[in-house]
């Protein structure tokens, strides 16, 4: 079976990326001190087994509530947008039904003004009730 130039080439290449960017002062300055950090960080934890597994727990339980309030919050979303499907429909019903009954009632509206309109006088009054409150328009 033939070898995965595929694979062979990503290698290479990550290689050949490596050493061009040593080229530069800073990033060979950077990556220095962050060897010596690891490698540091590697010393002291090997023999410090305790505080190094006091750090992992401490992650494992941060992560643990991470993932226990991201739950919850999933959760909680999920009933409230069920609930919104099946109130949606209910809406959709009263503003439909609430729309009508405004159609209704403006056409309702315009045919009692339009009777009204048609029937309503202004009524005349007798000449007595303007001499009693004195006025001049007789």
């Amino acid at each position: 079976m033939k070898e995965s130039k595929f694979v062979k080439g990503m290698v290479i290449g990550a290689i050949a990326g490596a050493g061009l960017s040593l080229l530069d002062r800073v990033t060979r300055e950077e990556v220095k001190y962050k060897i010596r950090t690891v490698s540091s960080d590697v010393k002291y934890y090997s023999q410090n087994r305790e505080d190094l597994k006091m750090k992992l727990q401490e992650k494992a339980d941060q992560i643990h509530t991470v993932y226990n309030q991201f739950s919850q919050d999933a959760q909680y979303l999920s009933v409230k947008v069920d609930e919104l499907k099946t109130l949606t429909p209910q809406v959709k019903t009263l503003v439909t039904d609430t729309k009508d009954a405004f159609v209704h009632s403006k056409e309702e509206y315009k045919t009692i003004v339009k009777n009204e309109e048609d029937q309503f006088e202004m009524p005349v009054l007798p000449d007595e009730v303007y001499e009693e409150k004195g006025s001049s328009f007789s």
